[in-house]
């Protein structure tokens, strides 16, 4: 049973709200002390408050729209995250969206964690129970201060309630030392945490070693990575699910392959995702009003393969094709909810680049607008595998065959996903080619991607990308002067924090 984060509205009604400052670093949630930390349901609810930001849309709430912010899909709208901008290189630090809004949101999270630290052990309660706590708190600043390295570089470093005062004094930490603090946090949940939860959707050990191999996969710490994928795969509780369709399916969720999900569930507390305005097409015969504001581009189709390596048909472009193309994405001529894509059943960002998504959409049953209860993995175990895969690449030979071993897992062990093994004779070089085209399909729309092309630091290469719409028409292009990877591998740091604190210095070029 997914954890009731739908309590938080117990504790929204035993808060009081502050005015709100700069980084967040008062809770715009105060929970009163004078009727709070009296018993362990307490503790409970502060802890669900800190899960409960995981599920705002510039941390995992957007799944994998973020995925527009690279060469993946287009977003139509612009105002729906800027998104679009971000993958098109004319993001600025003016702009609201994901600039201003991963920001707050993270911080938020790391005010949270820092006051539930700051207060448990206040709660009379048997202290291993505390202890595991603790530990799922560091575990999830440890993933607000990670997504914040990713996406800003470094950024100050807060472990503790601040006056408003002091937080106007705040300088960056440089990149190392943000990354470092990740790794503390996921050390002390590392300490604590239980192999399985008391309750499924909390932070367990699987969890807090896979974050931190992830940590070290965006630093390029090949052993590291090494060490900790092992780490995951020798605690023997995650496999491969068996269908690649299935992994993405309400009735499947939580299951073998999931390390690290947010959960949603539909009812009156609105903690069900938006997967279904975002990515869900529209179908008003089920009363489903999905606008699908991101949408795979042909980028994305082409990349895919065909079963047996065989050049792909021009006059059948979907004839035998890698599977995870039809389980990935709408594209014309297939069935969603009984009906024809794009005939029957429409969208409005498909309709002109011509493809939908179609996972993490929900095709059997009729679901509440904004009310999603599909769960959203932000890692799994296929992630691991080839994170490891990456690594020994990365370290050269002899590792390579090995890692192409583990990387015709992927392509060979699933019901529903074979393909044709790759050669275990590649040199570094193709066999750094065949994972990170293997990486980029298999994680498509999962919100990845972006992160991939800054590290590899492919952007340079791959860019310029121009968006056509189905009739072969200029939509847009997705850095049209070329991408400079000293400006654009990072989000501008918002205006507004600036001007609080000047003394936070503005990434390059913005």
């Amino acid at each position: 049973m997914k954890y009731q984060i739908a309590v938080l509205f117990a504790l929204m009604l035993s808060i009081s709200s502050c005015k709100e400052e700069f980084l967040e670093v008062l809770p715009d949630d105060r929970i009163v002390q004078d009727t709070f930390w009296q018993s362990e349901n307490d503790a409970v609810m502060a802890l669900y408050g800190v899960y409960n930001v995981l599920q705002d849309r510039f941390i995992y709430g957007y799944g994998g729209g973020v995925d527009a912010a690279s060469p993946n899909a287009h977003q139509w709208a612009h105002w729906e995250g800027m998104h679009m901008q971000v993958g098109n290189g004319t993001i600025q630090s003016g702009d609201g969206g994901i600039v201003t809004g991963r920001w707050t949101a993270a911080y938020k999270g790391i005010n949270r964690a820092n006051f539930f630290l700051e207060n448990i052990d206040k709660v009379e309660m048997a202290e291993e129970q505390r202890e595991v706590m603790k530990g799922e708190v560091y575990f999830l600043r440890g993933v607000f201060y990670s997504l914040l390295a990713n996406s800003y570089g470094g950024v100050p470093i807060i472990t503790s309630s601040l006056s408003v005062e002091e937080s106007k004094q705040l300088e960056r930490a440089s990149l190392e030392e943000t990354w470092a603090q990740v790794h503390a946090d996921y050390d002390k949940a590392i300490e604590r945490l239980p192999v399985s939860a008391a309750i499924t959707g909390r932070a367990t050990l699987g969890a807090a070693l896979a974050m931190k191999m992830r940590a070290y996969l965006y630093q390029a710490e090949w052993e590291k990575v090494v060490e900790y994928a092992d780490k995951v795969i020798d605690l023997g509780v995650y496999d491969l699910f068996p269908s690649y369709q299935g992994l993405f399916q309400v009735a499947n969720e939580n299951n073998i392959e999931v390390i690290f999900d947010v959960q949603f569930m539909s009812g009156p507390f609105s903690q069900g995702s938006i997967f279904d305005r975002y990515w869900q097409p529209q179908n008003l015969k089920f009363g489903i009003p999905g606008s699908n504001s991101v949408a795979p581009i042909q980028n994305l189709v082409d990349a895919y393969e065909t079963v047996d390596g065989s050049p792909v048909d021009p006059a059948n472009p979907y004839e035998n094709r890698d599977p995870r193309l039809e389980f990935t994405i709408l594209r014309p001529g297939a069935y969603f909810q009984g009906q024809l894509y794009p005939d029957e059943i429409q969208n409005h960002t498909g309709q002109r680049v011509g493809f939908g998504i179609r996972k993490y959409t929900i095709e059997d049953q009729q679901i509440t607008a904004g009310q999603s209860p599909l769960n959203f993995i932000v890692l799994r175990y296929a992630d691991v595998l080839l994170s490891k895969a990456e690594a020994l690449i990365e370290k050269g030979e002899p590792d390579v065959a090995q890692a192409l071993t583990i990387l015709n897992r992927i392509r060979t062990e699933r019901t529903d996903v074979q393909l044709s093994p790759v050669p275990l004779n590649l040199s570094v070089d193709e066999a750094r080619e065949k994972m990170r085209h293997e990486r980029r399909i298999e994680l498509a729309l999962e919100g990845l991607y972006w992160a991939d092309v800054r590290r590899w630091d492919i952007g340079p290469d791959i860019y310029p990308i121009e968006v056509r719409g189905n009739g072969g028409e200029l939509i847009n292009t997705k850095f049209p002067g070329g991408y400079n990877s000293e400006k654009d591998d990072y989000l501008p740091i918002p205006d507004g924090e600036i001007s609080l604190n000047p003394n936070l210095e503005q990434n390059t070029g913005y």
